[in-house]
């Protein structure tokens, strides 16, 4: 299953997604039970949902209203007292990172360290109840067991008013927070997106990309925001059958004219051990009628400065091409062990099966099996494959 939270056009906040999540199933007796007894260390709190229309839309409005403010804490003393909470470990681990995000943000922004941000600056009552319970769903729905893709943020625009003066929308915060989503202006005059929602999204997307992919919608759950406007004010949690497989990459390009046969060889194998998806050298006519080879490298995401560094270094080459957030559609991949027998003897054999919408479009006995078993038989290599087909 994939999930997808979608904050496109009212943004997020933490009640926001506890409300989309009722709406998706989880217990809201559980939630309000869960959520004022872990706010009661910071301050009484009282939680209600309600069925609203917004719009037009069905959605859940998880409204907490503070009853006591307590005297505000440096960071270390919240998180002793979140830890003494009486919670799964998961749920207190996860929800300590999201605190995590909100403090190191406010650190940065006002100058100071994480253990001296105090807790009026990482949130009060209402935003401890709003993390808990978003993260108590979260596991309670076993979301931590399927793959969550965020949609571009609407954070709004104009000012706001805070304890340290009127500061634009988005705050501060909340752009730090998400400096690795996409985040988009407007479509109103308001705060949309809150560091509490924002912080909340950032730890448990597993990918941030900018459209809804190849998916199988199942259920959806819309929370409800404070606000009225005019448009529906809720955010939508869609919960789907993922039916194509993606992953993201960037291709690594460069022409080469000045090295061997065996330097381009080498080349190959290093980029391959540096963990390259894939490696191609394409001859090709150069300026000048110059004869060279294009080399091109799938990179994911995370190996991409490495390959970079190697083929500088192996190439000297003075300029590289790259073409970063490229999305390329995959085939889910399963790997199989059989044993044939081949001449009296049995030879164990990986198949490496490719299927799409469940359905098997390949299985291919993997190389290095076949060529083991050619050197052992002394069989040709394309006998062994036409024999296990």
């Amino acid at each position: 299953m994939t999930i997808i939270i979608d904050p496109q056009s009212s943004g997020i906040a933490g009640n926001m997604i506890i409300g989309a999540l009722v709406n998706l199933g989880a217990n809201k007796d559980e939630l309000k039970e869960i959520m004022e007894k872990s706010a009661e260390p910071f301050g009484k709190v009282n939680v209600n949902f309600s069925k609203v229309t917004k719009h037009g839309i069905d959605s859940t409005f998880c409204h907490v209203e503070m009853l006591e403010h307590k005297p505000s804490i440096n960071y270390p003393e919240f998180i002793e007292k979140i830890n003494d909470l009486d919670l799964d470990e998961n749920v207190k681990k996860t929800s300590i990172n999201v605190f995590e995000r909100i403090a190191k943000a406010e650190a940065k922004i006002h100058g100071k360290t994480k253990d001296t941000v105090h807790f009026h600056e990482v949130g009060a009552s209402d935003a401890v109840a709003d993390v808990i319970g978003s993260i108590y769903a979260y596991y309670l729905l076993n979301m931590d067991k399927q793959k969550i893709i965020g949609l571009p943020i609407a954070v709004g625009g104009g000012r706001v008013k805070t304890t340290h003066g009127i500061i634009p929308v988005p705050a501060p915060a909340v752009v730090e927070i998400l400096k690795d989503a996409n985040i988009v202006g407007g479509p109103v005059d308001s705060e949309l997106a809150t560091p509490t929602g924002s912080a909340i999204y950032a730890e448990i997307c597993d990918e941030i990309t900018e459209f809804i992919p190849q998916i199988k919608p199942k259920k959806t759950g819309y929370g409800a925001g404070r606000k009225d406007f005019d448009h529906p004010n809720v955010l939508r949690i869609i919960e789907a059958s993922d039916i194509s497989q993606k992953d993201n990459i960037d291709v690594i390009e460069t022409n080469l004219d000045h090295l061997t046969g065996e330097e381009i060889g080498y080349l190959f194998d290093k980029l391959m051990d540096t963990g390259a998806s894939d490696v191609s050298i394409t001859p090709i006519i150069m300026k000048k009628n110059r004869q060279g080879s294009l080399l091109k490298v799938i990179s994911p995401r995370k190996n991409r400065e490495q390959l970079i560094n190697v083929i500088f270094k192996e190439t000297g080459s003075l300029g590289i091409r790259i073409a970063p957030n490229m999305h390329r559609g995959i085939a889910k991949r399963e790997f199989i062990e059989k044993e044939v027998e081949i001449n009296g003897h049995t030879y164990e054999i990986t198949f490496k099966n490719g299927y799409v919408n469940g359905e098997l479009i390949s299985s291919r006995p993997e190389y290095e099996d076949l060529k083991r078993i050619a050197q052992e038989t002394g069989i040709p290599l394309r006998k062994i494959k036409e024999m296990i087909k």
